[in-house]
């Protein structure tokens, strides 16, 4: 893909205004065809001296004409000797100032990035010391009772803790003892202790939506000065690279399954500074050790023992977290477990909250199943508590979850709850009626931290929504890097196919060539690995490489990926209702309209008309609000128009769509802390 630029590429550095210009040179009748000038004098000597009759016959004016030629062609080759250096020097020059801008950028970049580090590594600190105090009763090196106290004094001090105490992992037992025993007591407004019991996490399991919502959401909350866990099956297929300071924890972890104990290999480390622990079971090694994470036949078999061992293992550890973070129907089955066995074993002050990211799975069962954690199915299997709504003689663990949640957090930027409870919560509508005061819709996020255009180190200048100069100078240089022509009335189109993406050549296709009669230029990138995609991508290529308008990008680039965003005026994204789709979130936070042109386009507008009929904005979300008042309803023409006919009415609409913070940091987070404080309060 990347040899797609090989042959209109110039000599790498070098700007093609210091090509040479050859100058055409007059060839004399005195040269041979190697040119060489001695040789044709040398040569003309000797015939000079083997005809002595021709050679007396030539005049001295004929010869000092000859002799005046043959000097005129060395100072011609002088000048374009000098010529040529010159433009090498001028090349130079420009290569050198090249290097030094980019050591000036690359000396950002470090700074920039010692600065995160030293964030990250401060609450890595914090989430490894809480691992080993884990590792420390787990081993009955501490009493359950002070390792309660021991992890309320970290999180209360979270601050101080990581200037006080360094290299945990190097320290034995006795003199981390001694120092949290002589740590000194700070105020500081106590936040949340939240564990989430999970099946996916990015990096670790980058599998769907809950992946990147657990990271995302987390990375946030401790941000804020809340503590963030988070427990996952240990999966063969886990990126155990990505995890910092990865320990076996040497204590009996046993777990209740089947009528009897099993063992479990218990792993701990940090994520993103986030404390991550990893259940292994030994007994049902099999249960994790696959090629997929989901659709097995034993799919409740296997989650439901991870869910009973993660709650086996927060009892055993002494762990009294203010709130167990639930995800879908695969950990929905910790609400019965912890309110019917696990409430009186020292989680007395614990809530449950549950997210559910859609309802087309619910995990339904035959009610004996339940035995095997230890549930009662006789107890659970009623219409008020686990039995379906539809088929009665099973169960549904989602609906249990809902049922025994404290919270149930909906997670949906598009749909208000209305909807998504009458339309999208297949045959669970009775439920969720009956439980309708728990239910809250949370809008999907992006990471601040990386996606931001007023400190993004990769951008030339960094911009906001109070000030967009930035964003006009990542154009020009957004252009110039991919030696696209400079207009400042062309509309630059972005558009990156991401993992996951369906392209359509044929609609591609047709978009780019109607804009190509708009005067609008495309720059197509590719975030995928994926073969298919990079086959339907060179397919595209090849229907349009002549196209001096249009950028093919095959290889993902993140510093041009981060620049493709600040410098473009419109960013095509596949749909607004994806949730693994960030491009319209990223876009606005650019300054960029996003445009749905996926197969569901169409889908999308009429959607966001029918919520616009329906005037119910007061649950709609801001997302929702700035994409049903502006750009969900437009094709790219229209974007197009109104760039060119009303300039001022659109940079008022991108403003105002930068101006609102749609990160996790944003309204996902206040979401969740509402409903977390609502629930602490019961």
């Amino acid at each position: 893909m990347a040899a797609w630029f090989n042959s209109t590429m110039p000599i790498l550095g070098v700007p093609s205004s210091f090509l040479p210009k050859p100058i055409s040179l007059p060839l004399p009748s005195s040269f041979r065809n190697n040119g060489d000038v001695n040789n044709s004098l040398h040569e003309q000597r000797l015939e000079g001296g083997k005809n002595e009759d021709m050679s007396k016959s030539l005049s001295d004016d004929e010869m000092n004409v000859k002799q005046d030629n043959i000097w005129q062609l060395f100072r011609e080759a002088q000048q374009n000797i000098l010529y040529l250096n010159n433009q090498r020097l001028g090349a130079i020059e420009e290569l050198n100032k090249t290097k030094k801008e980019k050591q000036f950028l690359f000396d950002k970049i470090k700074k920039l990035e010692a600065g995160r580090k030293e964030g990250t590594d401060k609450l890595s600190t914090c989430s490894e010391l809480l691992l080993r105090i884990d590792t420390m009763v787990l081993g009955s090196v501490i009493s359950p009772a002070e390792a309660s106290d021991f992890r309320s004094l970290v999180l209360n001090h979270k601050g101080s803790v990581a200037d006080v105490f360094n290299l945990v992992s190097h320290k034995r037992d006795s003199e981390l003892l001694r120092e949290l025993r002589h740590f000194s007591d700070q105020s500081k407004t106590r936040g949340f202790h939240i564990i989430h019991i999970c099946t996916e996490m990015t990096p670790l399991v980058p599998r769907g939506s809950v992946a990147s919502y657990v990271t995302g959401i987390s990375r946030a909350l401790q941000r804020k000065g809340h503590l963030v866990e988070v427990i996952l099956p240990k999966y063969a297929c886990l990126d155990l690279d990505d995890v910092q300071g990865l320990r076996e924890v040497k204590a009996e972890a046993y777990s209740y399954f089947n009528g009897q104990l099993h063992g479990n290999k218990i792993w701990t480390g940090v994520v993103y500074g986030i404390g991550v622990t990893l259940i292994e079971p030994l007994h049902y090694s099999s249960f994790f050790n696959r090629d997929m994470i989901y659709d097995y036949p034993d799919d409740f078999e296997r989650f439901s023992y991870f869910c009973r061992a993660s709650l086996d293992y927060i009892v055993k550890c002494g762990k009294q977290p203010d709130v167990l973070h639930l995800h879908n129907w695969e950990t929905a089955i910790v609400g019965p477990l912890f309110w019917d066995i696990f409430f009186n074993k020292g989680l007395g002050g614990t809530r449950i909250l549950l997210t559910c990211h859609d309802f087309n799975s619910q995990g339904i069962e035959q009610p004996n199943k339940l035995a095997l954690c230890g549930l009662d199915p006789s107890s659970l299997h009623r219409h008020d508590r686990l039995q379906d709504n539809t088929n009665t003689q099973f169960v549904n663990i989602l609906k249990g979850g809902v049922v025994y949640s404290n919270r149930v957090v909906i997670m949906s930027s598009i749909h208000p709850k209305h909807t998504i409870v009458r339309n999208l919560s297949h045959e669970l509508e009775p439920t969720l009626n009956v439980h309708g005061d728990k239910l809250v819709v949370a809008p999907y996020g992006f990471e601040k931290s990386t996606w931001d255009p007023s400190t993004d180190y990769f951008l030339p200048e960094n911009f906001n929504a109070e000030n967009l100069n930035g964003k006009a100078v990542c154009k020009v240089a957004l252009l110039q890097q991919l030696r696209l022509s400079e207009h400042p009335s062309t509309i630059l189109v972005g558009c990156n196919f991401s993992e996951g993406a369906d392209i359509d050549v044929k609609k591609m296709k047709d978009i780019v060539l109607n804009g190509k009669q708009n005067d609008v230029q495309f720059i197509l990138m590719n975030t995928s690995e994926r073969p298919v995609l990079n086959q339907a991508l060179e397919s595209l290529w090849k229907e349009l490489k002549d196209d001096d308008n249009i950028k093919f990008v095959g290889e993902y680039d993140e510093s041009l990926s981060h620049l493709l965003f600040a410098g473009s005026d419109i960013m095509l994204c596949r749909s607004f209702l994806d949730p693994t789709d960030e491009t319209p979130l990223k876009a606005l936070r650019y300054g960029a309209s996003p445009i749905a042109v996926g197969q569901d386009a169409p889908k999308n507008r009429v959607i966001l008309f029918e919520r616009n009929l329906m005037n119910h904005d007061q649950e709609a979300t801001k997302y929702s609000k700035i994409i049903n008042n502006t750009f969900g309803n437009m094709s790219l023409g229209l974007a197009i128009d109104e760039i060119r006919s009303n300039p001022s009415k659109w940079k008022r609409r991108i403003m105002e769509a930068m101006s609102h913070d749609l990160s996790w940091d944003g309204e996902c987070y206040e979401v969740h802390l509402a409903a977390y404080s609502a629930i602490k309060n019961m």
